[in-house]
């Protein structure tokens, strides 16, 4: 029986298992690390096909495209030349859903009843047998390994049905979720080391806070940076003249403007958010997210409560980010950041019936630049 992968471990489960030589022959990847997760499948595949991606011994398919009958067939199908065969299907929903949420895949639910003997039949002897889907799943040949691959469908099984668990019993399920800290500063000093270029703990804690810290962006701005940086270590200044922030981290420079009093900077950034041509409401709600979580750092700070305390009630990935938040929020008071969470959820209320959201949003900000103050 295969062992479920703690998602804390994430990737290093199968680092290790392709290391070592014992794939396994059930995976699930899902999670929101798309670079370790292509990574990884482009590892498994160069290591199961040694007659590249155009040989017999890989197959792949996407959710649409596939059935019980194709699955089968491609489970059944031997190497050739070659000790295993790599079957790997993008976004299709393996699991069952009670009725109420949705009915089950419909190539699914076809094929399962073309493979089920009818429940009139005098000789019912499949009345009691598994689900087609789970009983390849469930005996799957040592010569497969079989990977399905949740990229633009939700990972979501639900565990009160039967079936869904016992698959999860033979599946070894691998998040790539985003990294933490200290694992994303080495690797971007480990890829700025390979061509040439250095770069310090501050910095590059900077470029994780304004790019989301997904390593597939991150991938990207580190050849930006590294081509556009004159000596040889990437300042703070390389990185804000190259790098196009995030959503969050545009955010965040709004929120801080705003409790540092900076009018003209503050409204800069909205025109900057405005100009980035983000839904007003996706706006609304990153802007008052921001204020829950300053709103939270102050309460904090009230309570005498650290950076761990508000990196577990905000979900914050990064202890840095916590420290940003901790250090904008000493700058104002509790009743002004209550005051800011309320004139958000106002905004984002009126925003429905708004003829000009755009306006609405300035108003907004200009409202806040009153009462979001320091002490």
């Amino acid at each position: 029986m295969a062992q479920k992968t703690n998602a804390n471990d994430g990737y290093k489960t199968i680092d290790m298992a392709i290391k070592e030589n014992r794939i396994g022959s059930f995976y699930i990847f899902h999670g929101e690390e798309h670079y370790l997760r292509d990574h990884y499948i482009q590892t498994l595949r160069n290591q199961l096909c040694p007659d590249g991606l155009r040989g017999f011994n890989h197959k792949r398919f996407s959710g649409k495209d596939i059935n019980i009958d194709i699955l089968a067939e491609a489970v059944d199908s031997l190497p050739v030349f070659a000790k295993r065969t790599f079957i790997e299907i993008h976004d299709y929903d393996i699991f069952y859903k009670k009725k109420e949420e949705g009915e089950t895949n419909t190539k699914t639910k076809a094929s399962a009843r073309k493979h089920k003997a009818s429940k009139d039949s005098p000789d019912n002897s499949q009345k009691n047998e598994p689900p087609p889907l789970f009983s390849i799943l469930s005996s799957l040949p040592e010569y497969v390994c079989l990977l399905f691959v949740y990229d633009t469908i939700a990972y979501k099984p639900d565990g009160r049905i039967k079936a869904n668990k016992e698959v999860l019993q033979h599946a070894q399920v691998i998040e790539f979720s985003i990294q933490d800290q200290n694992n994303l500063v080495k690797w971007l000093a480990g890829h700025y080391r390979s061509i040439g270029k250095k770069i310090g703990k501050t910095e590059a804690e900077h470029l994780i806070h304004i790019t989301g810290g997904y390593m597939s962006t991150l991938k990207n701005e580190v050849d930006k940076t590294a081509a556009f940086a004159k000596g040889e270590y990437i300042t703070r200044a390389d990185i804000d003249a190259v790098v196009i922030p995030a959503l969050d981290a545009v955010v965040y420079q709004l929120s801080d403007a705003l409790i540092k009093r900076e009018h003209a900077k503050a409204i800069r950034i909205l025109d900057e958010l405005l100009r980035m041509r983000e839904a007003p409401q996706k706006l609304i709600y990153n802007i008052s997210l921001k204020m829950r979580q300053l709103l939270a750092a102050r309460v904090c700070i009230e309570n005498k409560l650290g950076k761990s305390a508000l990196m577990e009630m905000c979900a914050l990935n990064y202890s840095f980010q916590a420290q940003m938040l901790l250090d904008t929020a000493h700058r104002s008071t509790l009743e002004a950041c209550r005051r800011a969470v309320l004139d958000c959820a106002q905004a984002a209320y009126d925003l429905n019936s708004a003829p000009d959201p755009e306006s609405r949003m300035v108003e907004l900000v200009l409202r806040m630049q009153n009462e979001v103050n320091y002490h």
